[in-house]
């Protein structure tokens, strides 16, 4: 079997490595915002070229203490698009603020620039982009739209560590963005785990409070706040894996054009780089698309290849949401039925590639 994602193997390169910052962890004696979130945090920052980073829980939570953070709720609507995980949509819910869906673009799976600007009124505050997939968002176009309207752009790089556009690193694309930590992202914990990277000093000191609490000093609390801290131990592993990302990231590149290169197939449409610019994919799913999903997913699971389906479901058709399961979103249900994302990984290798675009050939 190839399998989707061997988290295992992903994780035991790194084995002696985690196994002494756990030892250092343990040893500590502190095991709540401590040293190692404070280094993370450090790196992180540095990494993605912003001034601070933030630990939280979760990826969720990184969102809604964002839009929590600048003040979005009861009557203020938050652009975003209609073709994204869940969460994206849910952050702003939980604010109490409107989700105003828009679009993809067929090619890329990102939101469409060019559908933004008609969705637009006077109770719109952000732009919410969703780095789908690991690639990045049309970014020149959205911040001209939201300099022209005065909107905050809020960069969901959950699927995105380290990826770049015209030279710049996702996290400081826009004026605060949050990150995934889960352990399949492109930058995995060994659990859960999220970010906030921003430059905003301001921002950056009320989310600080925001994310314990409410509170800058035990007891004191400034704002109905939440307990959503990066574990410290989760934060020590990331310092580990942090050092590899790139590299870990070139690999899935190459096993992404060895398939683009490959997979000859009419039946078949492949994921297509919209900007032209290599480094700003970095491939976290690498997802085809077929009118014969089913039976294509039957035939790969008898050949022994493991594929997910990222997503079944299109938010406005969710249950969660029936009160937008009328609404039509053709592009979007279009891409939801037809997905089919196929092993890709930095400890797969080219000849478990080759042997995946042969069966996807053979069909």
């Amino acid at each position: 079997m190839i399998p989707f994602l061997d988290l295992k193997q992903i994780n035991v390169r790194h084995e002696e490595e985690i196994s002494q910052c756990f030892e250092r962890f343990l040893h500590s004696g502190w095991y709540v915002l401590g040293t190692e979130v404070e280094e993370f945090e450090k790196e992180f920052a540095a990494y993605c070229g912003t001034k601070y980073c933030l630990g939280v829980a979760n990826a969720l939570d990184a969102l809604t203490l964002i839009l929590r953070g600048y003040g979005v709720g009861p009557g203020d609507e938050v652009i975003v698009p209609s073709n994204t995980y869940i969460a994206s949509i849910l952050s702003i819910t939980a604010t109490g603020a409107t989700p105003v869906l828009v679009e993809p673009n067929l090619g890329s799976f990102n939101i469409d620039p060019n559908r933004i600007e008609d969705k637009i009124t006077s109770r719109t505050k952000a732009i919410m982009v969703v780095h789908l997939y690991g690639q990045v968002c049309e970014m020149t176009q959205i911040h001209a739209i939201a300099e022209k309207y005065n909107l905050k752009v809020i960069e969901d790089c959950a699927q995105a560590h380290g990826a770049i556009f015209e030279g710049i690193r996702v996290g400081a694309l826009g004026d605060v963005a949050a990150f995934s930590f889960y352990p399949g992202k492109n930058l995995g914990a060994l659990g859960d785990g999220g970010a906030i990277t921003l430059n905003d000093k301001e921002l950056y000191t009320k989310l600080k409070a925001l994310r314990n609490y409410g509170s800058h000093r035990k007891y004191e609390n400034l704002y109905k706040g939440y307990n959503s801290r990066l574990d410290e131990l989760q934060a020590a592993v990331l310092r580990v894996k942090l050092r590899y990302l790139d590299e870990d990231n070139e690999i899935r590149r190459n096993i992404a054009e060895y398939y683009s290169q490959h997979i000859k197939n009419d039946r078949l449409t492949l994921p297509v780089i919209s900007n032209q610019e290599p480094r700003s994919h970095v491939w976290h799913l690498y997802v085809i698309r077929t009118d014969d999903r089913s039976n294509l997913q039957q035939y790969l699971n008898n050949k022994g290849i493991q594929t997910l389906i990222h997503y079944p479901i299109p938010p406005h058709k969710q249950e969660a949401y029936k009160e937008w399961n009328e609404m039509s979103f053709p592009i979007s249900e279009k891409i939801h039925s037809e997905v089919l994302s196929i092993p890709i990984s930095p400890v797969m290798s080219l000849e478990d590639a080759a042997k995946v675009a042969t069966a996807l050939n053979e069909y």
